[in-house]
């Protein structure tokens, strides 16, 4: 029997010889212009690589589990449970996020996570003159304990997690989730939650916040405080750098300006007088992905290797230092025209962050930014996810794209140059002062002015859009609810059930007596 050996039929050909023929069949153009790609990062892709791309050494990977964690943050992964699928719900009318809900989690979601009204996470009552036409836009229109329960009417929240987009009112959003827990008789232990504080965020997205930053870091400080001390498995902060990378944001500004804001709020923990160890674990990360698929796998392991060294510099041990990712695909690379190519846009960022790392994946509805997405959608939207882990049992190889000559020397070059940035804006004076002068945003415009003019070229295709448009599309179309139906309806019920917790208590209680009240 004859044995098959292809590498002997060939002879082995070293990059020097491949690249001499390649130069040969361009016929005088620069192989540079036609096979090398720069990104909007700055960095060139070879259109091969080899050892030799390796630095002197090798690779500094580790193992999953083990610092620097580029590898995993644990040492199994997902094989063992899965991904935590969460879904958000930001329909502001109650019985309609109830409902949505109820199906997804008969359809497979872990866990929810619920986006306030601009009114709620601006820390005002809907009956509030201030609040005008923030009811209910952008978010769930809750406001008290029973309306958070009855948003969660029926949901089992002992198997459940729960996690709050609550804005600049982080607390009263903590204080409310809290007493559900309470109400619902959730042991301490079999609670999981996510109370996502993030005022710079916040700060960002709005442009002001209803206290002052140094007031924002007390909260946050006490809050965390009280999180790790009453609930083992809730997080109290969240680094989310999607106003970031929706602004136009490279991969490198979107980690570096996460990184900064993460130390910022470590500081504020620290002086809140928790350990190094425990502020770390009191934090999360949010990260959003778009369609570059390398790209976004590089950025979720580059993304721990950074937090690492930050944790790892400040004195923290290597289980602290342990990143935790919550990633979704951004709304960024989604389109409303011929929005159902948006199917194939969710399943790139989803597999990407599955094959990335992250522990939770929030996967994008087709129709997101048409409406409030139907059920059609969000089932489609589930079950993306759903087949890479049940059909194509993608979750079951921790870091598959480990050893990739092309990946691996992706990663550093991500890592390196979002290091680099961070450090510049540790010279700005910190994450905080710099989104407050401007500097950040500047930053960005810097980019994505470039990034719209290619797209306006077509030099950057948008497939649906300016690529292969559908002129005879018929277009989707979800009305939206009565918004001034949505806030007489929570101003009547803040009527019959009192005032709950307002912001002037937050502004003066600890965080216990916060819960109490809710």
């Amino acid at each position: 029997m004859n044995k098959f050996a292809l590498a002997d039929d060939f002879p082995a050909v070293d990059y020097d010889a491949w690249r001499a023929l390649v130069e040969s069949e361009l016929k005088g153009a620069k192989f540079e212009q036609k096979l090398v790609t720069r990104t909007y990062e700055g960095i060139d892709l070879q259109p091969v690589y080899t050892r030799q791309d390796e630095p002197p050494g090798g690779y500094d990977l580790g193992l999953p589990g083990v610092p620097p964690f580029v590898r995993g943050s644990t040492p199994w992964g997902a094989a063992k449970t899965g991904w935590d699928l969460r879904q958000e719900y930001a329909h502001p009318e109650l019985q309609a996020a109830n409902q949505a809900i109820r199906d997804d989690i008969a359809g497979g979601v872990t866990s929810v996570c619920l986006k306030l009204d601009l009114a709620s996470r601006s820390g005002l009552d809907p009956d509030s003159p201030a609040a005008g036409d923030l009811v209910g836009r952008d978010g769930l229109a809750a406001y008290s304990l029973d309306d958070l329960d009855a948003a969660l009417a029926g949901i089992p929240l002992d198997r459940v997690g729960v996690a709050l987009e609550p804005g600049a009112a982080f607390l009263p959003g903590a204080a409310i989730l809290a007493a559900l827990w309470q109400r619902r008789g959730v042991a301490a232990d079999n609670a999981r939650g996510w109370f996502n504080a993030d005022p710079i965020g916040a700060l960002a997205r709005e442009g002001e916040l209803p206290y002052t930053p140094e007031r924002a870091f007390e909260l946050l400080g006490a809050l965390a405080a009280w999180t790790a001390e009453h609930y083992p498995h809730v997080s109290s902060v969240c680094v989310d750098t999607s106003v970031y990378h929706l602004a136009g944001a490279t991969a490198v500004q979107d980690l570096a300006f996460g990184l900064a804001t993460a130390v910022e709020y470590l500081r504020a923990l620290v002086d809140a007088g928790l350990s190094i160890n425990t502020a770390a674990r009191q934090i999360v990360f949010d990260l959003s992905l778009g369609t570059h698929h390398f790209l976004a796998i590089s950025k979720l392991r580059a993304a721990r290797r950074l937090w690492y060294r930050v944790v790892e510099a400040s004195g923290g041990s290597a289980e602290a230092a342990a990143m935790r990712i919550h990633a979704r695909t951004s709304p960024r690379v989604l389109t409303q025209r011929d929005p159902y190519v948006n199917l194939l846009r969710n399943t790139v960022a989803v597999f990407a962050a599955g094959v990335g790392g992250a522990e939770s994946i929030e996967s994008a509805p087709f129709d997101v930014l048409v409406g409030q997405p139907d059920e059609f959608s969000r089932r489609i939207a589930r079950n993306t996810v759903l087949i890479l882990q049940e059909e194509s049992h993608l979750h079951r190889v921790v870091d598959p794209g480990g050893g990739s000559w092309f990946l691996e020397r992706y990663t550093d070059q991500v890592a390196e140059a979002a290091w680099k940035l961070f450090q510049e804006v540790e010279r700005q004076g910190g994450m905080l002062p710099s989104v407050r002068s401007g500097w950040v945003a500047e930053q960005i415009d810097g980019v994505f002015a470039q990034r719209v003019k290619d797209i306006a070229r077509r030099k950057e295709g948008i497939t649906g859009v300016s690529e292969f448009p559908n002129v005879a599309e018929e277009k989707i179309s979800h009305p939206g609810p009565d918004l001034a139906a949505v806030r007489a309806a929570a101003v009547a019920r803040r009527s019959n059930a009192g005032r709950g917790v307002r912001p002037t208590i937050v502004a003066q209680s600890p965080v216990d007596d916060v819960v109490s009240a809710a």
